[in-house]
């Protein structure tokens, strides 16, 4: 698989203050189901600004984050830096360097996100050889589909319909990536990895954040660190859609908060 260097350009500014977080209930899911007892390595492969190495470093004796995109990983060292965590090494490399730039063994190597960027079947069957016997792959992602909605909490939803129909003004209809169109996969992911030496997946779901509130500009980062909407799709207009979505959203919330319901936390687990 050809690798775009150009996919996220601009958008690691926007990543972390743009993303709604994981489930609060995240680490204390991958402790039961894993035995998580502070030994050990963790592998964040496509980690981005490190949103999951940053948050599940302390449970591991040293985590790795490994990300293609050079802005990515100098915004997940500053922000190991800021929360004082020192047992992170940062690599830029891609998932499918492995594992000749990090043979490991690690305990659970981790993709949130990030799986779909890869040669998926190359890569589970690298990941599967660096796992140490026991250890575990987890794809990690927002799942709303046939999840319970939670009670809304009175702002007003983010009017993601409208704001994509601004994306598809300025980039068009066809979804971007990069410097190309957004890949479309032959096959979903756990029929990928049943394919693999792992076998059939385990998928579990942490509760996501029922009353989790945005002001505008976060919004907008959100769209900011998408690969779809990333800011150099945009050229000289990115101001000029910027502008637009702080309209809507103005016009949606005069008081600049929305309620974000991003879904459940759905953690699919593989095991050695």
């Amino acid at each position: 698989m050809r690798y775009d260097p150009s996919i996220y350009d601009g958008a690691a500014v926007h990543y972390r203050y743009g993303r709604p977080a994981y489930s609060p209930q995240l680490e204390a899911l991958l402790v039961e189901e894993l035995g998580l007892d502070g030994s050990g390595g963790l592998l964040d492969v496509g980690g981005g600004p490190g949103i999951l190495t940053v948050r599940l470093a302390h449970l591991f004796e040293e985590a790795v984050g490994l990300d293609p995109d050079v802005a990515m990983i100098a915004a997940g060292r500053r922000a190991a830096q800021e929360q004082d965590i020192a047992n992170i090494t940062w690599i830029q490399a891609r998932a499918e360097n492995l594992p000749a730039v990090v043979p490991g063994p690690f305990r659970l190597v981790t993709f949130g996100q990030s799986f779909h960027w890869t040669d998926e079947v190359r890569v589970a069957e690298a990941v599967y050889d660096m796992l140490e016997p026991g250890g575990a792959l987890a794809l990690v992602v927002h799942t709303a589909e046939g999840r319970a909605v939670p009670s809304h909490p009175g702002p007003p939803r983010i009017p993601h319909d409208e704001i994509r129909e601004l994306v598809h003004k300025y980039l068009g209809s066809t979804r971007r990536a990069g410097q190309g169109t957004a890949r479309v996969q032959a096959l979903g992911v756990r029929d990928t990895l049943a394919r693999t030496r792992f076998g059939a997946p385990r998928v579990i779901f942490a509760p996501g954040i029922p009353d989790l509130v945005r002001d505008a500009e976060s919004v907008l980062s959100g769209y900011f660190s998408m690969s779809y909407s990333a800011p150099h799709l945009f050229g000289d207009r990115v101001e000029e859609f910027a502008g637009e979505v702080r309209e809507l959203l103005r016009e949606r919330s005069p008081d600049g908060v929305f309620w974000d319901w991003p879904g459940d936390t759905e953690v699919m687990l593989a095991r050695k």
